[in-house]
């Protein structure tokens, strides 16, 4: 019997697809996703979810109808998780630049628990819009989710812009026999806030731009950071800003990408205003953590609990997916929008 999953449900978007494959391969419980992305400009499946499918079938052996680009549902039967080496190209059916980091996301949990470690490349867009910059991936989430139990590292060989991608992201993953819980409520002292001022193919003064507009900014607050300027290897050009915050009990991320027409101030105020605003709160994880997390928490060996800067809709959403496979309780306190507490209880 096939678990009906609505892909427009809440958010609506491709989170609905990765976390259901995701959850899928890990309890072997086939589904039959529909309306995938309905509400899109470009409803169904696009190649960087295409990818994801298709990286997934080959992990866990599954039986696949309706992954095929454009396609609105899916029927996904998974067998048994492989680890092993694997290489997804999210340019391998249509030119695209879609996330790396996202495809990747669709991958992490299930291999955690394969009988085998795994060595994943993955070549397309590493910083590219709607999506978790690759040095989010590395700073933030996986360091939360070794604290969790796993254990993963990650390496950006070749830096990969919207439009042309083209980058490569090389991922390890070890096996892992459980999850531990995660209880934070407090965040602690901030001990470091470092940076990085990025450019590829464009000129370095963009890049000091960024810098010194970000020191500008966070000094005048009372923040003293590390920022190191990086000329990127790549086939594209682009720019991009990123703040790592420390805490004494957590890390949390805040980037901004370049585009055509927009100043390099303009890109580092962006990431400085995201960090400023969660320091205004007392919160332990910033909102792009929050629903990443709760899959992991959900199979941990115990209760945990969480505060968050901001509940997003995609928190909201990711929790509906995970109740939709597992009879975990999970409690919201807080409204959409402002700050809240997660209080995740596995069965």
């Amino acid at each position: 019997m096939y678990l009906q999953i609505d892909g427009n449900y809440g958010e609506g978007g491709g989170q609905i697809l990765r976390t259901t494959l995701s959850l899928s391969c890990l309890l072997k419980k086939p589904v039959e996703i529909s309306n995938i992305r309905k509400g899109r400009k470009i409803p169904g499946l696009q190649p960087q979810h295409l990818t994801s499918v298709n990286a997934c079938k080959r992990i866990s052996e599954a039986e696949v109808e309706g992954n095929n680009l454009k396609s609105l549902t899916l029927k996904f039967n998974p067998q048994k998780i492989t680890g092993g080496d694997f290489t997804f190209n999210v340019a391998e059916e249509k030119r695209s630049a879609g996330s790396t980091s996202l495809i990747l996301q669709a991958l992490f949990l299930p291999l955690c628990f394969s009988e085998q470690s795994s060595h994943i490349t993955v070549l397309g867009g590493t910083h590219v819009p709607w999506s978790p910059p690759f040095d989010y991936l590395k700073e933030v989430f996986l360091s939360m989710t070794r604290k969790i139990g796993c254990q993963m590292e990650l390496q950006v060989k070749r830096w990969g812009w919207y439009p042309k991608g083209g980058g490569e992201v090389n991922c390890k993953i070890q096996s892992t026999k459980k999850l531990n819980p995660l209880n934070l409520t407090e965040r602690g002292r901030l001990l470091s806030l470092t940076g990085i001022s990025v450019v590829s193919n464009l000129p370095p003064s963009i890049a000091e731009r960024q810098k010194n507009q970000a020191l500008e900014i966070l000094r005048g607050e009372k923040f003293s950071p590390e920022i190191k300027i990086v000329q990127a290897p790549s086939i594209g050009q682009g720019t991009f800003f990123f703040l790592k915050a420390e805490f004494e009990n957590s890390q949390a991320g805040f980037g901004a990408l370049g585009e055509i027409g927009k100043r390099a101030e303009k890109v580092a105020e962006e990431a400085c205003q995201d960090f400023l605003e969660f320091m205004q709160t007392n919160s332990a994880i910033d909102p792009h953590l929050a629903d990443q997390l709760i899959p992991y928490l959900s199979l941990a060996d115990g209760q945990s609990s969480f505060t968050v800067s901001r509940i997003s809709k995609h928190l909201l959403t990711n929790i509906w997916v995970v109740e939709q496979f597992l009879p975990t309780k999970i409690t919201v306190e807080g409204e959409e929008g402002s700050e809240g507490r997660v209080i995740i209880t596995p069965p």
